[in-house]
């Protein structure tokens, strides 16, 4: 497979062609944070936290670094004042719908972001597809999916699939950015899913 020749942060690099410039900077040990990506999935680009800039032919424009590809000769910056401040909001957007998640809260640390600066819409999910894209692309079950759209999508256990299948993997649980995914099963669960039969029947 040919290599592209480019520059992260000042630095020559070479990467496969076909690499995104997530990949590309992960192997160079550039940290670019991520909450919907993950290496057995296909790229999602849902958060946009890893929105870099790319300098190309003397143009510039932001980019969401995993499903961006590895081009020859252009420039990428993966962290600066303005990529901060465009990740700060994204953070406080997310933490409007999850303030207490572990990795949000981490990451408001290290951007100064407030997690009171828009009002709460608290349920708990970020949209991130971590747990429906893997149950999908990996295990191929697609017991749970995302219903509505818009400001009023949620994630939703499709409870025919989802008693039979999710006792017995529950793979997606760790997944979860916000931890929220367990509670989601036990509500649906308790809710939604089929009774079950007595013994005998």
């Amino acid at each position: 497979m040919s290599e592209v020749q480019f520059e992260i942060d000042g630095k020559k690099v070479k990467s496969a062609e076909g690499a995104t410039l997530l990949e590309a900077a992960r192997e160079e040990g550039i940290y670019i944070p991520t909450l919907c990506h993950h290496e057995r999935l296909e790229p999602f680009g849902g958060c946009r936290l890893c929105i870099v800039e790319v300098e190309e032919r003397g143009w510039t424009k932001l980019v969401v670094s995993c499903v961006y590809p590895v081009a020859e000769n252009i420039k990428v910056t993966t962290r600066s004042e303005k990529i901060d401040r465009i990740r700060k909001t994204i953070i406080e957007l997310l933490m409007a719908h999850a303030p207490a998640a572990p990795e949000l809260v981490k990451l408001a640390q290290e951007y100064g972001a407030d997690q009171d600066r828009y009002e709460q819409d608290t349920s708990f999910c970020i949209h991130c597809g971590l747990c429906v894209r893997y149950c999908n692309e990996v295990k191929g079950k697609n017991a749970i999916g995302f219903v509505d759209r818009g400001i009023n999508k949620e994630i939703s256990f499709i409870p025919q699939i989802a008693a039979v299948e999710c006792n017995d993997c529950k793979e997606c649980f760790p997944l979860c950015p916000t931890s929220y995914l367990q509670a989601a099963f036990v509500l649906a669960q308790a809710l939604s899913f089929p009774p079950s039969k007595p013994e005998g029947e």
